[in-house]
């Protein structure tokens, strides 16, 4: 089976120029006490090279709050690098792209969550990470990818409803999980993931054909369609974990390219399928990219959140902090 061609992609110029941008890069950071977290939707270039931190949104979020760094350079989309300010705020903060958004992340804002609340006065407010500072701001409580699950089972102890945003896809999976019904007991929003909405469950029918033995995991942004065909549903952290605990013929894995080629890395003697589509959003960070940001920190890749908006995203972010513990 062949993985994704993402490296034979990413890397297909010169190594020597590779090697020089990594150690200006790994010099820099030296000099002005800086460190690169990198989302392992990243290239391996990024990801192996100049990445301090690697993991997905919980993991980041979770090593940046201890980071002794005067500078984190973010190698991700806006709002994580909003996450990682609003818990470092004394740190400068850089996304080294200004492209670097996120379809579910636009999908919805502050004023829309305040029109949620006033139709469904006192339930808790859930949303996924995938949102800005402010929506964030309006939230009870954060949750990822990695802890969505565990925080809901959670909340639901003491709620028979809950609002969950922004995406679709997502709160529906979790709502099948947990034995509740979408639009009743957890109230949803519209947005979705630009990759994740597009697969189709027709393709993981072909590769089962074609591959005896397959296990095929998902990311839970994926529509329910997908979620129904496949072995495993979680966040990137978790896939990585079922890779490593089971020892199936091979692994088709429904996500963003990067995933592929980092497990085709992490599990050099395991056989992967990327059915995947790239993060347009996330492909905007370059090496060169993160090289001018460490040599010319421009006002417009600095992260800023307005300190009111953070003191009250923080609380949200902290209380994910304390129910997934």
């Amino acid at each position: 089976m062949a993985a994704s061609g993402l490296r034979e992609n990413c890397l297909a110029r010169p190594l020597a120029k590779v090697a020089a941008l990594t150690a200006r890069i790994n010099r820099l950071k030296k000099e002005k006490n800086a460190v690169v977290c990198a989302h392992v939707y990243q290239t391996p270039d990024i990801i192996y090279g100049v990445g301090d931190f690697i993991g997905d949104s919980y993991k980041l979020a979770d090593d940046s709050r201890g980071t002794a760094a005067e500078i984190i350079i973010f190698c991700g989309v806006r709002f994580m690098g909003e996450t990682a300010k609003i818990l470092n705020p004394g740190r400068k903060v850089y996304v080294p792209s200004g492209n670097a958004g996120c379809s579910l992340s636009e999908s919805i804002t502050a004023s829309d969550v305040r029109e949620l609340k006033a139709r469904h006065p006192g339930l808790p407010v859930v949303t996924y990470i995938n949102t800005s500072a402010e929506v964030k701001a309006e939230a009870d409580c954060i949750v990822t990818s990695a802890n969505a699950e565990k925080i809901l089972k959670k909340l639901y102890q003491k709620n028979e409803k809950l609002i969950f945003i922004p995406d679709r896809y997502m709160g529906a999976n979790l709502a099948k999980e947990l034995g509740k019904t979408p639009g009743r007991e957890m109230i949803l929003w519209q947005g979705a993931c630009v990759v994740h909405e597009k697969f189709d469950a027709g393709g993981i029918a072909v590769y089962r054909r074609n591959y005896p033995g397959l296990a095929v995991l998902a990311h839970a942004e994926c529509p329910s369609a997908i979620i129904d065909a496949v072995d495993f549903m979680g966040g990137t952290g978790d896939m990585l974990r079922y890779i490593e605990a089971t020892n199936a013929a091979g692994y088709l894995l429904v996500t963003e390219c990067g995933f592929g080629e980092l497990a085709r890395i992490r599990f050099p003697k395991k056989n992967f399928i990327a059915m995947c589509r790239l993060c347009p959003y996330m492909k905007s960070i370059t090496l060169e990219s993160i090289l001018d940001a460490l040599e010319n920190p421009r006002a417009e890749l600095e992260v800023t959140v307005p300190p009111e908006v953070a003191s009250r995203a923080r609380k949200s972010i902290e209380k994910m902090f304390e129910l997934a513990a």
